[in-house]
């Protein structure tokens, strides 16, 4: 049974509906939440799966790595995934999980990601530029922003009449329905899996 750890800084949709996902699997399990911010809302839904939480505040991320890879090493997951996670993952993290980090991004990259794109942010500029379509993103993680080899790309029309929000909507309906799995398959992939028993 290979662990999953799960890096989020707000609501935690996204990893509630991971954890959910793996709750009766035989291939993994959502075994830590990590959080750099101590007021979202996944630390509550953690709570309430059961699932242990950890917070490393933002400045942690930004000036010591050590303090990060100290309570990784304590938990020992075998795979981390991102889900609305603001923080830039150090590159020590990076080379110690190379090719088990994936991020889900709400836009069709390389288009509308970097630095400050997250969210509202991201919708708000897909709709202002009048873009036909968008979608969201899977992706290998490495230490710059939203710039890993791309995994997945699921797209979702944007009509003349959507707002920020609607287009934000119709893609958080693409990553709970498309993410979870992906998650499955790459967990599958890297570990040589053919079937559940790993």
């Amino acid at each position: 049974m290979k662990k999953i750890a799960i890096f989020a800084s707000g609501s935690g949709s996204n990893a509630e509906n991971i954890a959910r996902h793996f709750a009766g699997s035989s291939l993994a399990r959502v075994s830590l939440i990590v959080s750099d911010n101590s007021r979202a809302y996944v630390l509550e839904r953690a709570a309430s799966l059961g699932i242990a939480s950890v917070v490393i505040p933002r400045r942690e991320w930004r000036e010591d790595a050590v303090t990060v890879m100290k309570v990784l090493n304590g938990y020992a997951p075998d795979y981390i995934v991102l889900a609305g996670f603001l923080s830039l993952v150090p590159p020590e993290l990076t080379a110690a999980y190379a090719g088990r980090i994936i991020n889900v991004h709400p836009a069709l990259l390389p288009s509308y990601g970097g630095r400050g794109m997250y969210g509202e942010n991201v919708h708000r500029a897909v709709v202002a530029a009048g873009e036909k379509e968008s979608g969201i993103t899977v992706h290998h993680v490495n230490d710059k922003y939203d710039d890993g080899a791309i995994i997945a790309q699921y797209r979702v029309a944007v009509t003349p009449d959507d707002t920020p929000e609607t287009l934000a909507a119709k893609v958080h309906e693409l990553e709970y329905r498309y993410f979870p799995q992906v998650i499955e398959d790459e967990i599958r992939k890297f570990f040589g899996a053919g079937n559940s028993e790993i």
